[in-house]
């Protein structure tokens, strides 16, 4: 049913996965609905200092200019 679907429940925190599993699908399905995305590396996505840092994002790159040689 559709109450009983994965992408209704979605997102499976942490918490959901380690504890006690009363659905009637799999976890290895919670987490990995698709197969493709089984070895996928999946980087943490963080805020910089909240908002302000999203807002005065500093590049401490050297200049485009300097690639040019």
């Amino acid at each position: 049913s559709i109450e009983e679907s994965p992408l209704r429940n979605a997102p499976h925190t942490a918490k959901h996965l380690v504890g006690d599993w009363e659905r009637k699908y799999s976890r290895e399905l919670a987490v990995f609905p698709a197969k493709q995305f089984r070895n996928k590396y999946w980087p943490i996505v963080n805020r910089i200092d909240n908002v302000y840092g999203d807002r005065n994002l500093v590049c401490s790159c050297p200049p485009i200019e300097s690639f040019a040689n």
